[in-house]
């Protein structure tokens, strides 16, 4: 699992089969620091509850389609959880 931050909303008319009702969101994937670590992605909301500002956690590649109700769907990250706090262990500091 990765750590993110969703810093915005995606408008898809057209969706695939097994996505309708489904909500995308882009997400900056963050480091354990919570730092930028990388590019923006867009990922399908598996919990229905991300919105924007929110500390997220989420997959990719077949762990992402399997996360959703639909599992054979054509998605490469999705978000699995809401995150309410972050901790660093002595050696990750």
């Amino acid at each position: 699992m990765l750590l993110g931050r969703v810093i915005g909303t995606v408008v898809a008319t057209v969706k695939a089969e097994g996505l309708e009702g489904v909500k995308f969101l882009v997400v900056q994937p963050l480091d354990k620091h919570r730092r930028d670590h990388g590019a923006a992605i867009v990922a399908a909301d598996a919990v229905a509850m991300a919105g924007p500002g929110e500390l997220v956690y989420f997959v990719a590649s077949r762990e992402a389609a399997e996360a959703l109700p639909e599992r054979f769907v054509p998605v490469d990250h999705a978000i699995v959880g809401l995150v309410d706090q972050v901790t660093l262990s002595e050696d990750d500091r």
